[in-house]
């Protein structure tokens, strides 16, 4: 029976087990919560409800794996960034988007100062964070990143295996991630155009 005394853990493992009430009480619970996290990232408020039905979808769709000792809040909010930056991504393809993007783009002119000086401050640290790299996790990032080179590429030009490229990146996104981790919209294209 579900009451409002009931426990993510117990709500997790009654979800597990199908039960479509206990469902409907996670998802009052957290729907508003995970709008606003989305929504402070997106700035588009069909964007962000799109994103959440996409989140409780997949919840519900995978509801079998449902692990009751982990958080459910965390488990949450892990699929509602992953989904919204998979949106990010698809949308920087889309020659709307990227028109949108340059009619955002952070000058002088058009840009407020807020605006530029978190760009600014963005890009120096991203550029520190990637200083503090080991150097061979510096030259795979930097060839990774700025020359657009894939893993193959890369392991030729360093005379290393492709297998250590990859190790190479692994530590060296997490590093970064770990550094630049931001909610705000700027910090997202970030996130997804260099960090990713």
């Amino acid at each position: 029976m579900i009451t409002d005394s009931n426990t993510d853990k117990e709500l997790a493992i009654l979800i597990r087990k199908g039960d479509i009430d206990a469902f409907d009480k996670i998802y009052k619970k957290y729907s508003n919560r995970l709008y606003l996290f989305v929504f402070g990232i997106l700035k588009s408020q069909k964007d962000a409800e799109d994103i959440i039905q996409e989140v409780f979808i997949k919840v519900w769709d995978k509801r079998g794996k449902i692990n009751e000792y982990m958080s459910f809040q965390s488990f949450l909010f892990t699929i509602a960034h992953n989904t919204t930056i998979s949106l990010i991504r698809k949308k920087i393809k889309e020659t709307d988007f990227v028109s949108q993007i340059k009619s955002i783009q952070i000058s002088e002119e058009k840009a407020s100062n807020e605006t530029e000086i978190e760009y600014k401050e963005l890009k120096e640290r991203l550029e520190n964070t990637i200083s503090k790299l080991p150097q061979r996790q510096q030259q795979v990032y930097s060839l990774s990143r700025n020359e657009e080179l894939s893993y193959k590429e890369i392991a030729k030009k360093l005379n290393i295996s492709v297998n250590t490229v990859e190790n190479h990146m692994v530590k060296a996104l997490k590093f970064v991630r770990e550094k630049m981790s931001s909610t705000s919209y700027l910090s997202a294209m970030f996130y997804a155009l260099f960090i990713n």
